[in-house]
């Protein structure tokens, strides 16, 4: 059974959570204005139902890899000191993760809309 109470703080700590990232990530703030521009482009376009699902898609890939990569970042400095060598290696493969996301968000836009300039 679906207890009221207990799925309201749920999300409660969900959107603190992404409160939090969003004011204190610089790259997920830009990350956020990009997919916000994609979704204005996509309604001046009139875009397609497909190239919607997929534009959003790609967007919330971003976004989540971003939000990731600041949890595992907040992990790895409480268990191990920032200048740690597996905390930098952490920290360097999950940035590099977030930027393959982001390459592939672009190219998918550029897919998108090109068709449309």
């Amino acid at each position: 059974m679906i207890r009221i109470r207990r799925l309201y703080k749920s999300f409660t700590y969900a959107f603190r959570g992404l409160g939090k990232t969003l004011r204190e990530e610089q790259n997920l703030q830009i990350q956020s204005i990009a997919g916000l521009a994609a979704i204005i482009l996509g309604w001046y376009f009139k875009i397609k139902n497909w190239e919607w699902a997929i534009l959003i898609l790609i967007i919330g890939l971003v976004v989540l890899m971003e939000i990731i990569n600041s949890a595992i970042e907040r992990i790895t400095d409480v268990l191990k000191p920032r200048l740690d060598n597996y905390v930098k290696e952490i920290k360097d493969i999950m940035a590099a993760a977030v930027m393959l996301a982001s390459i592939i968000a672009l190219i998918v836009g550029l897919i998108v809309f090109l068709p449309y300039l």
